[in-house]
């Protein structure tokens, strides 16, 4: 990545920040964006509106593009956690079905179908991890002609195992499931065609990989999907012509944007669509090697020493997180105290330590940051 990209990232004055599986920076263009939103409001009120909602709407056709979906496919919401519970309360469940899934997914893509096996009875079946990997010949076993949904992650957030959505998708399909996603720790890391990977549904949200202000999530439903599930938040800009206030019996909206409910954090959306065009103008594919690069010097600079690598590096299966664990004892909280303290940013995942490099790292911040690992 140029030194422009760099430019645009004033953190990176001051650290070496590997921490965008948590949350990343956002790009100057991004702040000075949601500033001008901000001030708009102050000085004139709603006058401009139509412009607000013409930024959000872009930021829309953005994110669709680079799901290579249509835009009435996405839709904004909160949080990645509200894409997956909006989803699992709108399927019809029956007595028998059953939803299989991995059982470390993050918590968002979990609680949900907890809440469906408590409520409705339905099976909750879990593959474990083993050795930092899912063994996605033992996931797709778990899935019969009883199963209503699959759901996984594309990357996982705790070893950064990449599975092969397309494999999954496809067993998914075979047997009549909903394939439903959670992309939050891959968008903006690597490409995305979710109708070539058999996804029905996915979820995720700004403020990871996307460099983006949290409170900008969205959730994409493909129309078989849509078909299946139904919206069960819904509010005056669910329906067809929500500024006819007089026609209360008009219906919803045919696509995803009957989950929009209500108005949104427009100053946010201006943020949004800066961080995208930025994003999708270096290119997913370019994005994805350079983080390939990284992650490569990462583990070689670690070889040899005290630090196991927890994340497959199998092709196919590793992806921009890096996870590593210490041998001679060190907690992670420790080694990312430590590295802190020398202004070098990661998080700690329960017993391993997440190195999560973005487009705006270089070789530069690697090499401080091997040379700081205790």
């Amino acid at each position: 990545m140029n030194q422009d990209i760099r430019s645009l990232f004033p953190i990176l004055e001051s650290y070496a920040y590997l921490n965008s599986a948590a949350v990343s920076p956002m790009p100057t263009t991004a702040v000075e964006a949601i500033t001008s939103q901000l001030h708009d409001v102050a000085g004139h009120g709603s006058l401009h509106y139509p412009a607000w909602v013409a930024t959000k709407d872009r930021s829309r056709a953005i994110l669709a593009e680079m799901l290579s979906v249509r835009p009435e496919q996405v839709a904004f919401v909160r949080n990645t956690s509200d894409g997956f519970a909006s989803i699992a309360a709108g399927i019809d469940w029956q007595t028998g079905d059953n939803i299989v899934s991995f059982a470390g997914e993050f918590p968002s893509n979990f609680y949900p179908w907890r809440r469906v096996r408590d409520d409705y009875g339905v099976e909750l079946r879990l593959v474990d991890e083993i050795d930092g990997r899912i063994d996605l010949e033992r996931l797709i076993s778990l899935i019969d002609a009883d199963t209503k949904v699959v759901a996984l992650s594309a990357v996982q957030f705790a070893s950064g195992f990449r599975a092969d959505l397309e494999r999954v998708g496809r067993a998914a399909r075979a047997v009549g499931a909903l394939f439903c996603v959670d992309i939050i720790q891959g968008l903006g890391a690597m490409p995305f065609d979710l109708p070539a990977q058999f996804v029905d549904a996915a979820c995720g949200a700004s403020h990871k990989w996307l460099c983006a202000p949290e409170g900008c999530g969205f959730i994409y439903l493909s129309d078989r999907a849509r078909e299946r599930i139904k919206p069960t938040l819904i509010g005056w800009i669910s329906v067809e012509t929500p500024w006819d206030f007089a026609d209360r019996e008009q219906p919803l909206k045919p696509n995803a944007l009957a989950w929009e409910s209500g108005t949104g954090p427009s100053s946010l959306f201006y943020g949004l669509e800066q961080s995208l065009t930025l994003l999708h103008s270096t290119g997913a594919e370019r994005i994805e090697e350079h983080l390939a690069n990284l992650s490569d010097q990462i583990c070689d600079g670690l070889a040899g020493r005290d630090y196991e690598i927890v994340s497959s590096r199998l092709p196919g299966e590793r992806s921009q997180i890096v996870c590593v664990r210490h041998r001679g004892g060190l907690t992670s909280n420790q080694v990312a105290a430590e590295l802190q303290e020398r202004n070098i940013v990661v998080s700690p995942r329960g017993d391993r330590l997440r190195i999560a490099p973005h487009f705006y790292n270089n070789e530069n911040d690697i090499e401080r940051l091997l040379g700081a690992m205790p």
